[in-house]
């Protein structure tokens, strides 16, 4: 039988050692420098000491081991303290404390309030009338307002009777375990009478009890069987485009590795052939080895010696970088937002790069890019509209009224007040179909409690209209119909989903008439309608469309009276379905389907949802940094008329008439070994801007053949905008993965609910708003913060600066390793291909780990080609990042060359210097160890003068780490050159007196001066020519000579043609909730604020000025 205990550690005291090696190896790099290790073991082709090997190896590993055992050991402490906890558990009659490890499926628990649950558990009674408990499931979704849970009416009459309880003998039957948070399917036996169980009988582990004195439960699943716990599986990771290149280039660098060694190799057999014999008085060769095997050695100790073409401490430098840049974004105070104590967060720190080079945005509507705040506009009630903008309407004659509503149309109030029949039961159908909880704390003074702000408004709206929504049990519903207080009787709740698009409910009036209220997405509401509503459907759909025109959300409405037999019939097979195992939602929608047919229409509501603040200016920045915006929401499409496929193809050949009838697609592979296949769609110009408009239902027929998928998308790319309407969750995904599949361009999607969370996971980058419908897509985000407009700031801002920084990362980190092993082939040619290295062996270990490795992280750290203010101005800054300008498989073929000249210099200036040279007092300098010290101390200098001439942005930081590198490198030669050190360890240290008789001559400080000037000429040259002949923006920018003018507050306007819908902001479960009685509290949150700064200019909707690069005037600000 499953115990509760879990255990979240990956390691124990025995196997953490062996198995952290294990996975540290398991990386390319490690294990190929574990290899090098074993060579060095070899004498015949150790051409170095170990020490050069196993100091930056075991350096590597001993920082990656650290982190994981710190990680590994809190999750040690967590499991400990988890476990340990102490709950009741009903043991042979009575209440024992015991370790939520020790409790078992199968036993019963008490708990009290604050609570945490201990297990996932089936309620069983509570202190709560109507065998209620409100929990708080932070722990599993982020969301602090309080859910309410109900028990079944056989098990609260347990109460807290100990005896009862131990007696109780009831057979639970259940799914298997999963991680569907939101479903639970099983069935009670108790006295061979079944029940149905759900999600909302079920208390899961991680949740808090609250406003509860105590309650009972049923353990179901325990240990790491439980929901929480099967949710804690492994995510996928996300790589950058940037980490797989990094995979396929480091291959290639084994392949140029090997083609050197081999090069050298063949020249040791041919030098051993025709100039070994020569040597061999002196340096006798061992019996057995011939020209042949000697080259075979030669090989492998090349292999040590040329090992620094592969860096061991690039993938531990490149997630340094990344975790820094990822506190930029959680330190940034301009994308905090004070309102709601809500600061920006990078969740993960792997994806920072990616952000700088975003081609498609994915962005939902409803509380991404609006405010998620509803307010009733408008609403056309038996073919009338009302509405319109007059003075404010007078609600002092109702005395529930809510003080904070406001309407503009006297006419509404009148026809109401005069008895309108179908005016009321236009009201009536909004304070009875919903799944609102109403509180009163004192007489009067109602608070309603909505699953979405669009219930929330619209009974508010009945309110006010004289139809108060006052009370509810799991069985009547309590409404004060203009001033009568009338109670119906709640029969069913056919709850709302993604799928169905609307809810109903079914109730029994005070007379006995049985009505089935409806309120719905149009589109939905519309196929059912009963033929003689054709024309109030045609009126009322004018009337939706010129709500559209005004940006609202629209939600019709409609009934139906119901037969007392067929209802009868139809509630008995409701049971059946309602505690079926196999297929219950799919029994449950059939009879929904069954039901809701014939419908006569009321009429629509029109909610408006305004922008958030910044919206506009945002994408219209975004816009100018050639990124495009796809909006992908469940609201309708308004005025626009279906999209199938053929009316796309017309459209495509009207934007692009002598455009060719098929797609350009450019095949290819990808990816290690090329064994990723990938077609890409090329973009086509088109004259004027187009914007495209489709809605689910085109979206399936264009998902089943592929040319039509090509087709939608060939003709989308075309467009400046796309907006696809009326989609589900899986959709959104699907346009995600279309474009990914065949524009190869990252993706970023952002969201603000659980209907976006497929979308998110399903995009290169996942960005979470936490608003108003609770903190899933949070959770399931790689960034996130409170507003829209702060997208702006972290692609046009962190992204770049990101991305500008880990290219030039890598480009000087491949730049300084290659010039450093390039130096060591040409060496090869004068040495005999001997494999003695050019350097002093501790210069070699200490060359990534001491002297170049500080410098170069704080330019990844610290660079700004322009800062934050110059980088909105000119959004264009952005587009190299798209195309990969900055680093690519060309940029890297440029740095090898670039490594390969100053590799030249760096060899054949001092060789030359040298050879043949006397010192002052007529002596040789010219010796192995003196030419050693100039060439490893050229190239210092060399590599440094590049990093000077890399670095835009300069700050003390820089400045202290290159001038130290340089400083901690004479003093390291000038100790470990001394005699004192020669004396201790003499074989170690063998440069003896070397840096103190070498660097006191002037010819190699000239040497020094003349090769740094060598190495750095081509590369100014170059810099100079590119800026004044073939500029980029970047050097545009940097040359403006325009300052951008102050901000102005203007204000903001907004205008839409779309028909809005209420329809995916709700969410589903909860008219079970309401036919259990259970009560929604919200808890309020507050926190002092983080920060005192008010908030950005942009927040408070000021345009954003920009310019384009070819202006000129007065030079601008040192960035």
């Amino acid at each position: 039988m499953q115990d509760n205990a879990i255990k979240t550690s990956k390691y124990n005291i025995f196997t953490f050692l062996p198995l952290n090696l294990f996975e540290q190896f398991q990386r390319l790099a490690n294990a190929y420098f574990l290899f090098l290790l074993c060579l060095q073991l070899i004498p015949e082709i150790s051409s170095l000491s170990w020490f050069t090997t196993v100091v930056p190896l075991v350096l590597v590993l001993s920082m990656t081991m650290a982190k994981d055992g710190s990680d590994d050991i809190n999750r040690h402490r967590c499991d400990r303290q988890v476990n340990n906890r102490k709950v009741e558990v009903l043991i042979d009659g009575e209440l024992r404390s015991e370790k939520w490890m020790d409790v078992q499926v199968g036993d019963i628990i008490k708990l009290e309030n604050n609570q945490f649950v201990t297990a996932d558990l089936l309620l069983l009674s509570s202190s709560e009338p109507l065998n209620l408990v409100y929990i708080e499931t932070a722990e599993l979704d982020g969301e602090t307002n309080l859910k309410v849970k109900q028990a079944l009416t056989v098990t609260g009459e347990l109460e807290d009777c100990i005896e009862k309880l131990a007696n109780f003998n009831g057979e639970v039957r259940c799914e298997p375990p999963n991680n569907r948070l939101d479903k639970f399917t099983g069935t009670l036996t108790l006295k061979e009478e079944m029940y149905s169980l759900d999600n909302e009988k079920v208390l899961l582990r991680g949740c808090t009890l609250r406003n509860t004195q105590w309650c009972f439960g049923l353990v179901v699943f325990g240990g790491p069987d439980t929901k929480l716990m099967q949710n804690c599986g492994k995510t996928t990771l996300k790589r950058t485009s940037i980490d797989r290149l990094m995979n396929v280039l480091v291959l290639s660098i084994f392949g140029f590795l090997a083609v050197m060694c081999l090069i050298l190799a063949v020249g040791n057999g041919i030098w051993e052939y025709q100039e070994g014999s020569k040597f061999a008085a002196f340096l006798p060769k061992q019996e057995g080895v011939n020209a042949p095997f000697s080259a075979f050695l030669t090989f492998w100790s090349y292999v040590i010696i040329l090992n620094t073409v592969v860096p061991i401490s690039l993938y531990v430098s490149v997630e340094i970088i990344r975790l820094g840049n990822s506190f930029y974004i959680d330190w940034d105070r301009k994308m905090y937002y004070p309102k709601s104590d809500t600061p920006a967060e990078a969740r993960t720190t792997t994806l920072n790069e990616e952000l700088g080079q975003i081609k498609y945005i994915f962005s939902d509507k409803t509380g991404t890019l609006t405010q998620n705040i509803m307010t009733f506009n408008k609403c056309s009630i038996n073919g009338k509209s009302y509405g319109e903008k007059t003075e404010k309407v007078d609600f002092s004659w109702n005395n529930l009224a809510d003080p904070k509503f406001c309407f503009h149309d006297h006419s509404l109030v009148e026809v109401v007040r005069e008895g309108n029949p179908e005016v009321q039961a236009f009201f009536r159908l909004l304070a009875l179909c919903h799944t609102v909880m109403p509180e009163e704390k004192k007489e009067g003074e109602l608070y309603y409690q909505a699953q979405s702000p669009d219930e929330g408004a619209l009974v508010t709206a009945a309110r006010n209209f004289g139809f108060v929504f006052r009370s509810r049990t799991p069985e009547s519903i309590t409404v004060v119909e203009m001033g009568e207080l009338v109670t119906y009787e709640l029969l069913a709740v056919l709850d709302f989903n993604n799928v169905r698009k609307r809810m109903s409910v079914i109730v029994r009036s005070p007379e006995g008439k049985l009505t089935l209220y409806c309120k719905g997405a149009d589109t939905i509401i519309f196929e059912r309608l009963n033929p003689s509503c054709s024309k109030l459907k045609e009126v009322t759909t004018e009337h939706l469309n010129e709500y559209a025109g005004d940006g609202l959300r629209t939600l019709a409405l409609a009934y139906k009276d119901i037969d007392p037999k067929y209802m009868e019939e139809w509630k008995l097979r409701h049971h059946e379905a309602s505690t079926a195992m196999d297929e219950r939602e799919e029994k449950l929608d059939a009879l929904y389907e069954e039901i809701e047919k014939g419908l006569l229409l009321l009429g629509s509501t029109a909610v408006e949802d305004k922008l958030q603040d910044g919206v506009p200016q945002t994408i219209e920045q975004l816009s100018k940094a050639d990124i495009k915006i796809w909006v992908l929401t469940g609201d309708n499409k308004g005025t626009c008329k279906r999209i199938s496929l053929s009316l796309t193809r017309t459209a495509r050949r009207k934007m692009r008439p002598d455009g060719p009838e098929e797609p350009t697609v450019t095949k290819s592979r990808s990816g290690l070994f090329c064994l990723l296949k990938t077609e890409t769609v090329a973009d086509e110009p088109v004259d004027g801007e187009y914007a495209m408009v489709i809605n689910g239902h085109s979206l399936v027929r264009t998902r089943t053949l592929k040319d039509m998928e090509m087709e939608l998308l060939r003709t989308a790319c075309m467009c400046q905008t796309v907006i696809c309407c009326r989609v589900t969750p899986l959709q959104k995904a699907q346009v995600v993965e279309l474009v990914k599949k065949y524009k190869q361009a990252i993706t970023l999607a952002i969201g603000d609910g659980a209907n976006d969370v497929s979308m998110i996971k399903a995009a290169h980058i996942g960005v979470g708003i936490s608003g108003q419908e609770g903190m899933q897509a949070v959770l399931s985000s790689d960034f996130s913060f409170a507003q829209f407009r702060y997208l702006q700031r972290l692609l046009l801002v962190h992204g770049r600066w990101s991305y500008l920084r880990m290219c030039k990362f890598l480009r000087y980190f491949f730049y300084k390793n290659f010039t450093f092993t390039f130096v060591h082939f040409w060496y090869g040619f004068f040495c005999g291909f001997s494999a003695q290295t050019v350097y002093d062996e501790w210069f070699i270990t200490l060359y990534n780990l001491v002297y170049t490795a500080l410098p170069v992280l704080a330019l990844s750290l610290f660079d700004q080609d322009v800062n934050d203010r110059w980088s909105f101005q000119y959004p264009k800054l952005y587009a190299p990042g798209q195309l990969n300008q900055y680093f690519s498989k060309r940029a890297f073929v440029y740095t090898v060359l670039h490594s390969g000249y100053s590799s030249l210099v760096l060899f054949f200036i001092p060789w030359a210097a040298m050879y043949d040279t006397v010192r002052d007092d007529g002596k040789d300098i010219v010796d192995y160890q003196s030419f050693a010290l100039l060439a490893q101390t050229c190239l210092l200098i060399a590599v440094s003068i590049q990093l000077g001439l890399d670095t835009h942005y300069w700050t003390s930081v820089n400045q202290f780490f290159l001038w130290g590198s340089l400083c901690v490198y004479f003093a390291v030669i000038f100790t470990m050159y001394s005699n004192g050190m020669f004396l201790i360890f003499t074989s170690s240290f063998p440069f003896i007196g070397t840096a103190r008789n070498s660097l006191n001559q002037p010819n190699v400080w000239l040497t020094m001066l003349l090769t740094s000037i060598l190495c750095v000429l081509p590369v100014v040259a170059y810099r100079f020519l590119r800026i004044l002949l073939w500029p980029t923006v970047n050097d545009k920018v940097r040359q403006d000579k325009v300052l951008p003018p102050a901000p102005r507050r203007v204000q903001a306007r907004r205008a839409s043609t779309r028909r809005s819908g209420y329809a995916f902001s709700h969410a589903q479960g909860y008219g079970d909730l309401v036919t259990s009685g259970r009560f929604l509290r919200w808890t309020p949150k507050s926190r002092p604020a983080l920060f005192s700064q008010t908030d950005s200019p942009l927040a408070q909707t000021q345009h954003q000025f920009y310019r384009t690069i070819n202006e000129g005037g007065e030079p601008p600000l040192s960035p």
